[in-house]
């Protein structure tokens, strides 16, 4: 058994059942709530994270499937992951929730049985299982925010959010490379608070340049979910300043990010 894997996937599994515990409720027009994503409803957001499972499931069990999905994205880069959100959400509610049910459940039994040391295709590099699982953390945990954000809700950070903060501080050069710019050659410090109260660490202590704060911030800014000016986050020296301006820890291209809270 891995381990790692084996956490993430439990995690991955209790943040769904989080964000299915806003969702199941709600009627047709409660499904067409608007995030604070531009253009995209709560429906849109849903298949997206089901479309994203249908990939990632395809991307290590049929070949022929992922190959088509990758001419897919070469044809159209820009617009084809909104193509598909939008596609999927004239379905109704009820379908929409059955799909992502479908898709989440089946994810962790193939990543279970990718044979140890193989990796996955996928849009970037190749991902290892927990990987893989990692990103689908990330992304359901992000989108679960735009939901909530969308219904009014607020909810309470937990220590889960390691993985997200793990692959923000993972992607610092990914960040600096979609912008065209220059990675910097050294470390930095990263560390970061947990609502728990517990200290997670990243980099040398004696780096030059660091980011410190509350971990929930660190993981709002990594997936773009607030402004950084709405941020209790600290960088110490100019390669870690321009690190917070711009930090992704999502694949593609940088969007517009999220405006400053009045």
């Amino acid at each position: 058994m891995n381990a790692v894997l084996e956490q993430v996937l439990a995690d991955l599994t209790a943040e769904g059942d989080q964000l299915e515990s806003l969702v199941a409720p709600l009627d047709e027009p409660g499904w067409r709530k608007p995030t604070p994503a531009e253009g995209w409803d709560i429906a849109t957001t849903v298949v997206h994270l089901a479309w994203t499972d249908e990939c990632a499931i395809a991307a290590g069990t049929d070949k022929e499937a992922w190959d088509a999905l990758v001419l897919q994205a070469i044809g159209d880069p820009d617009g084809f992951v909104d193509a598909e959100a939008f596609a999927g959400a004239k379905a109704s509610a009820a379908e929409i929730l059955a799909r992502w049910r479908g898709s989440r459940t089946a994810l962790p039994a193939m990543l279970r049985a990718v044979p140890e040391g193989q990796k996955l295709p996928w849009f970037g590099p190749p991902m290892s299982p927990a990987s893989m699982a990692t990103a689908r953390f990330m992304e359901t945990w992000a989108h679960t925010l735009d939901v909530a954000d969308a219904l009014g809700v607020t909810l309470a950070p937990t220590d889960r959010i390691k993985h997200v903060a793990h692959l923000g501080v993972r992607t610092r050069n990914f960040a600096f490379g979609v912008h065209g710019l220059e990675p910097p050659a050294e470390e930095f410090r990263v560390e970061l608070t947990a609502s728990s109260g517990e200290l997670w660490t990243w980099g040398p202590e004696d780096a030059a340049q660091s980011v410190r704060g509350p971990a929930y911030d660190f993981c709002l800014r990594v997936t773009q979910r607030r402004h950084r000016d709405d941020l209790d986050l600290v960088a110490v020296g100019d390669d870690a300043n321009e690190w917070l301006d711009i930090a992704q820890a999502f694949a593609g291209p940088s969007g517009a990010g999220r405006p400053a809270r009045d």
